[in-house]
Formats: structure tokens, sequence, C-alpha cells
């Protein structure tokens, strides 16, 4: 039975009701059993909280995240809310802690706490870090909301705390974050996207589409709310010929028999999404045309890069004859195929780590998604044997970037440079790795990866390398066929043999409509 509630060392007691509510639920908590890996667990998350430690980890992964103001109110939350619980709380409520004849012995701590009970110390912690983590980074806070929460709970499980001490102490870690948010109030970060750098060059113009051929994928970015893309170009643009692509055209076919026929056009258009627009960027420089490109997918990475935000930024670039020469990429194979990569190609997991990511990303922030994403894929596949320029490795991924991507990640997301003439190579070594150091390098990149390694149950080199070439080629090794993607187009099977792809950098090779910055 739970021992009597706050004695002498009580300054201002609790209410009656409260005592008897902390000896019920301590009585249940002692009752249940829980097993031997359970009371290790709870009691090896209470140590790591001793002293704030775990909150200072937690704070180095958010710098190496680069969310130093995120880290900074934290910790200084956290601050705040130990100075008020152990000089204040304490002090003036107190108490007696549990009995240690009432705790089961698995459940005991190796030193037992000897400061007065209320509030819980190690809670107040816990709640003031995520609470003031939360106000500056709201994905990374519900992330940490459930660790400080477990943290509170462990006080109860090792026996270290009432209810109502725990209870306490999350009230002032909260109000503690608060606090500090009224004196030193959140700021929102300022987004400023750089404009690209390739050489602007002049274009044919027109306002009214006369002498442009538009193919138009109407399956791209369904759901998003948009206009028809047909109807919207007819009208904006009255003189351009526009092809609504169906099932079983080939968009080299089509674009060949505008090319054969009497009035060859003098520019090539695309409405789609990243994998629509590379396939008319590859015609388009088989018959050396400048291409215009519309957003009409979800995510339109190149359109975003080369500053098409929207259709109107195309057509006032199209009007103003304004453009740029961009870097591609060849990606050719064995047997002799090739395609132009815009963006991104990559082989092993990337592929569906991104699309797990964003299945995600919009309800719980990319973070979080990311995590669970790595996760997921990590434990459901399997590493690749490969050839990378001759050398033989073990790999989750290689995920290879036309230009130079950020932040330095297997899986970046920004494009900020249209003239690198470089490949931007991210690998994820999985041979000699715990799995565990896999996921973490995929969902946050090589610098928290550098972090982690120094866990002693989770040493070895680095898991992530970042490079950059001019050229790469990734030979399949044994039975393995490590498949491919490129530009948000992905496939299972390498064509030829033997399983090889090479990518190769085509610096200022396509010419595309771009506002002038």
């Amino acid at each position: 039975m739970a021992s009597p509630r706050r004695s002498a060392r009580s300054r201002i007691p609790l209410p009656a009701r409260i005592k008897r509510a902390d000896a019920r639920v301590a009585s249940r908590i002692n009752a249940r059993t829980t097993g031997a890996v359970s009371d290790g667990f709870w009691r090896g998350l209470t140590l790591a909280a001793n002293h704030g430690k775990l909150w200072f980890a937690a704070a180095a992964v958010l710098l190496a995240l680069g969310r130093p103001r995120a880290a900074a109110r934290g910790l200084a939350s956290l601050g705040l809310a130990s100075l008020v619980a152990n000089l204040v709380g304490k002090r003036l409520v107190g108490g007696d802690r549990p009995a240690l004849t009432s705790i089961p012995i698995a459940r005991r701590l190796e030193r037992s706490p000897t400061s007065p009970s209320f509030p819980s110390g190690h809670t107040a912690s816990a709640a003031a870090f995520a609470t003031g983590v939360a106000l500056e980074w709201p994905a990374a806070g519900a992330a940490l909301a459930p660790l400080a929460a477990g943290v509170g709970y462990s006080r109860l499980h090792t026996g270290a705390h009432w209810l109502s001490d725990v209870a306490g102490g999350a009230a002032i870690g909260a109000g503690a974050a608060l606090a500090l948010k009224a004196v030193t109030p959140a700021v929102k970060p300022i987004v400023r996207r750089d404009p690209p750098t390739a050489r602007m060059l002049d274009l044919p113009a027109t306002g009214t589409g006369e002498g442009v051929f538009i193919v138009v994928n109407p399956g791209s970015g369904r759901g998003l709310g948009r206009p028809e893309p047909g109807p919207l170009l007819r009208e904006r643009l009255p003189q351009a010929r526009i092809h609504e692509l169906a099932e079983g055209d080939h968009v080299g076919e089509v674009i060949a028999g505008q090319l054969d026929g009497d009035a060859p056009p003098r520019v090539l258009g695309v409405y789609g999404g990243d994998g629509t627009v590379a396939a008319v960027a590859q015609q388009a420089r088989k018959a050396g045309l400048p291409l215009l490109v519309f957003p009409g997918g979800t995510f339109n990475h190149f359109a975003k890069a080369a500053l098409l935000d929207t259709v109107d930024a195309t057509l006032d670039a199209l009007a103003a004859g304004s453009g740029r020469e961009v870097d591609v990429a060849d990606l050719a194979f064995a047997d002799g195929t090739e395609f132009t990569v815009l963006n991104t190609a990559s082989v092993g997991l990337y592929p569906a780590f991104v699309e797990e990511r964003e299945r995600h990303e919009k309800r719980l922030g990319k973070p979080i998604a990311a995590l669970i994403a790595a996760i997921r894929v990590v434990r459901r596949g399997n590493p690749l044997r490969v050839e990378i320029d001759g050398t033989r490795r073990e790999v989750w991924s290689v995920f290879v970037g036309v230009d130079r991507y950020y932040p330095v990640a297997v899986a970046p997301i920004e494009r900020r440079r249209l003239d690198d003439h470089l490949l931007d190579v991210r690998i994820l070594f999985a041979g000699g790795r715990p799995r565990t150091r896999g996921a973490v390098a995929l969902a946050f990149g090589g610098r928290t990866d550098a972090l982690v390694a120094r866990l002693p149950f989770l040493q070895g080199p680095p898991a992530l390398e970042a490079r950059t070439v001019e050229d790469i080629t990734i030979t399949a090794v044994g039975h393995d066929d490590p498949g491919f993607a490129h530009d948000g187009e992905a496939s299972t099977e390498t064509p030829g043999e033997p399983k090889t792809l090479t990518l190769r950098v085509r610096p200022a090779s396509l010419r595309v409509y771009s506002p002038r910055a």
C-alpha cells in the first residue's frame, strides 16, 4: 500500500482528495506486473533525464538540423522551469516521496531521491523543453511530446514521485515556456529564395502562342483545385497548338509528328509534373528548341528552380522572350537507352522514402514524416550490392542531383542553382552499420548521423557520404537489380546487361524560358 501523503516537510499541504488520488494511482501502478524489459526501459529513461542530459542531447540534434532558435528556447525554458520547481515549488509544497517499501524491487532506482517531492523536477524540465521547442518548431515539439510524457510516467513507474508531483511539474514546465514566450516572442523565419544564376538569354517572344506547341498531361496535379489546363492554355495562348495526352500516347512520337509537319514549332511547351517535363525536355534538346514549362504537377521541382511558380510567371517569360541555359544530365544504360534528367536520379530505397515522407508531411511536418518514412523503408528493405565507379559497396541508396542540392542529407529538398556544372552525389551505406544508423542518416542527414555514431551501441564509420562529380557509374553485383528512378518516375528494372547505369552532367545544354530575377 502506498505511504501516507506529505508529512512534516510539506509547507503548503495539498487537499485531502488529491492525497487520496495520489495513493490510489500509486497503488494501481505498483500492482501491475510489467516485466523486466519494461521496468528496465522506464528506469533507463528516468536516468537519461537526470540533470537534463536527455534534453541537452535533443538540443544538439536540433542544432545539427539547423534549428538553433528551437534548441535555445527549449534550453532556456528548461532552465527557468528547473529554477521555479526547485527553488520555489519544493520549498513551498515539498512533501515526502512514496515509501520504498511500496515500490516493486525491480523498479526501484539505485539511488533514491532525497529532495522534497513536489513538484517533479524531471517532468518540469521535460515539459518546458518540449513546449519551448514547439513554440519555435511545432513539428519537432510534437515529436518530443511523447518523450516528455514518457519521462513524466517514468517518475511514477520507478516510485520517485506521486501523480500530483508529475502534474505540477508539467504545469510549471509548460508555464515557464509560455512565460518566456511573452518576454521573447518566437520569430518566424524569413524564407528567401535566391534567383537562379544561369546565364540569361533572349528566346522567341510571343503573347499569343504563335509557333508554340504544348504537351499537356491532364492527369498531373489532380485534386489540387486547379482549373483544367487545356481550356486555360487555349484561352491564354489562342495561337498555340495544344495536345492533351491520352492513354497510349508517347511523348516522343507526339512531338516528332509536329516537328515533321509543314509548320514545325519554334518552342516546345509542357504542362505537367517533373516526369512529363523531363520527357519533353529530352525532345527539346534533340530538336534544339527552347523549353516552355508550366507548373502542372504536385511539386514542380524543376519549374520552381527556374522561378516558374505559376502559369502567369511562365506566360510572362514567354511574352518577354527571357530564358536561361541550364544544366541537365544524361542517364545511359548498357543497351543504349538514354533519358534526360532535369533534377534527380537514384537507385535503392530513396524513391520509396520520398513517397512515404510525402504521404505524411502535410499532416505531421517534414521532420516527423521523414523519421517515420526512414524507419519504415529501412525496416522493410534490403541493402544493395553495387559497384560505384569500380568500387564494390553495400548501400541503401544512391542519390544523384543535377547541380548542388540542400540540405546535406540522403533526400535533399532544394536545388538553388541551375549552372553548377556538376552532379551532387549522396551515398547511404549499409555495410557494417546498424539499420538504426541508416534510418537516422536517411531522415536527418550526415551531421545527425555523426552525433548518433558516438553512442556506444551505434558506433561505426559514417553512414552518409556526400561528394560532387561530373559523372558516376553504378553497376549491380550478383543478382541484385537496383532499379532506378529519375524526376519522379520509377522503374523496378534496369535496362540491358550488365545492370549498369551512368549519369553524366551536360552543362548549359537546355534553354528554358524563365523570368528575369
